[in-house]
This record gives structure tokens, C-alpha cells and sequence, in this order.
């Protein structure tokens, strides 16, 4: 998927939300285990309640993994169903892969020729080689963690070089920007760090951000629209508990879309007031 095909989408569902298929087996309703594959079919169900107010689904692949080679066939299936059946969904995996040589080409391969994501996430610790595999496959994107939510980010991320007083976060930024472009590349940028969206704006103006943390991590969205928002819309503003797990009855996708409705119904909003729709 090409970045003006996933704007023409965002456009058109007047939305910029990512669902994430964080499928727990101890958190899905308990009905669903009179089924041969419960996560596959809980997926299923939320995926037809929200497919037309959302333009992406990421599925966190340690859910899937946890379970082994089962989780690894809903993921699968779950993949085909988005292919087969809404295939202008913008698809994700979450895997946070990180390694070099052949391993990391082997990753980019299971992630999207074996398993047919658009995107992959990945951590950029290990440097260019370890980021380069997965950018040699045509309309595939890595999505590279920058500034990510959880408490321990201070650890590491806002560091400052003593020379140059840049921060790790920004250092990741701008000499990633060396390794792939816009059209093949997008950041992480959690939520709950959204005043800090302006200084990531600042080193990389055009990529299309992922950010995650809104709804139950308590980010804001406006706060998020503000800072990241630009030209192109730019952002995919990722939910995953708030609407998967907003019942655990019968009505659970039901429950699921009126959360993604809200969601979308701001989103339409924050949209036509930077009048990019």
C-alpha cells in the first residue's frame, strides 16, 4: 500500500484509527471457546463490527506466539480474512523485531511474503543493517520505534549526547531517515508522550506516525491531532483494549464498534478542522 493510498483511505472512512488485535485467550468471551479456533473468531467478529470506521488492524504477535503453532494459524487466518474480505485495511504486524543479517531477512520474509503484513514493526538499536532487510520489499513499510509510552522510555530514549545534547529518540529520527523515506518508513510515537509529537514534526515532517496509547493508556487524542498531524493527515492513532474488551458477553462486538464509532466520530472531526477532508 502506497502512503497516498492509505490518505485516499483515511479520507474516504473520514478516520485514522488503527484497531490492535491484542486477542488474549484469557480475555475473550468465554462463549468463544465452544468454537475450533476462539481467537480467530473473536477476531473475526470485531474485525466485521469496525472494519468501516478504522483503516488498520495490528495484531501483537506475542498473543499469537504465546499460544504456539495455534496462535500462529488464527494469526494466519486472521491475516487472509482482512486480505479476502476488507482488503483496503492497512495490516500490521506488531513484533518489534530487531536483529541483523540473514535473521533479519528472514523475519522481513515471514512477515510479509509467508504472512502477507503491509508493516512490521521494528526496533532500530541494532542499526542500519538490522532495519535494511525488511525495506527491499515494494509497497511493505517498516515502522520503527522512536518514542514509545511506557515509564522505562526515560531509561534510554531521552538521553542526551553529551557533545550535540540530542536525544537518543531524536538521534533515531534523523539518521533513520538515511535508510528508507516516506513512502516505505513510519515511527512509533506513543500517546502519552503526544507535546513531544511537535519535536518529532520538527526532524521528521512527512512520515506517517503510529501511535498507540490512546483509550485505556490514557493519551489524548486532540492533544495527538495537534502535535502530528500534517499535510497528509500522517497519523495512525492505534486502540486496542478500549475496544476489544469493551464487553466480555454476547454483545462484545457490538460493544466493540459504539467504542470505535466514538473514536471515529472525533477523528472525523479533528479532520475537517485541519480541512483534511
Amino acid at each position: 500500500m502506497t502512503r497516498q493510498e492509505l490518505f485516499s483511505n483515511i479520507q474516504k472512512k473520514k478516520s485514522f484509527l488503527c484497531v490492535g488485535l491484542d486477542s488474549d485467550v484469557t480475555l475473550i468471551p468465554e462463549h468463544l471457546f465452544d468454537e475450533e479456533d476462539p481467537i480467530f473468531e473473536f477476531n473475526k467478529a470485531i474485525i466485521d463490527a469496525t472494519a468501516d470506521l478504522c483503516v488498520a488492524y495490528k495484531p501483537n504477535l506475542a498473543f499469537y506466539e504465546s499460544l504456539g503453532s495455534t496462535g500462529w494459524d488464527a494469526l494466519d487466518r486472521t491475516v487472509s480474512y482482512l486480505r479476502d474480505h476488507y482488503p483496503d485495511q492497512f495490516i500490521i504486524a506488531d513484533a518489534k523485531r530487531g536483529d541483523i543479517g540473514n535473521t533479519s531477512a528472514l523475519y522481513a520474509r515471514s512477515f510479509f511474503s509467508s504472512l502477507d503484513f503491509d508493516a512490521v514493526t521494528v526496533a532500530p538499536y541494532m542499526g542500519e543493517d538490522s532495519v535494511t532487510p525488511f525495506l527491499g520489499y515494494e509497497g511493505k513499510w517498516v515502522i520503527l520505534l522512536a518514542l514509545t509510552s511506557n515509564k522505562g522510555a526515560a531509561d534510554f530514549q531521552f538521553k542526551k549526547d553529551a557533545e550535540t545534547q540530542t536525544a537518543l529518540f531524536e538521534q533515531v529520527l534523523r539518521s533513520s531517515q538515511n535508510w528508507g523515506n516516506t513512502e516505505n518508513m513510519m515511527y512509533v510515537v506513543g500517546a502519552t508522550q503526544a507535546r513531544m509529537l511537535a519535536d518529532v514534526r520538527s526532524i521528521a515532517p512527512e512520515h506517517f506516525l503510529l501511535v498507540p496509547g490512546v483509550g485505556a493508556q490514557g493519551g489524548s487524542l486532540q492533544e495527538v491531532a495537534e502535535y502530528g498531524f500534517n499535510e497528509h493527515c500522517g497519523l495512525l492513532v492505534n486502540s486496542s483494549r478500549q475496544i476489544i474488551y469493551a464487553s466480555s458477553g454476547l454483545d462484545f462486538a457490538k460493544a466493540a464498534r459504539k467504542e470505535a464509532e466514538k473514536l471515529q466520530t472525533e477523528m472525523k472531526s479533528l479532520l475537517k478542522q485541519r480541512q483534511l477532508l
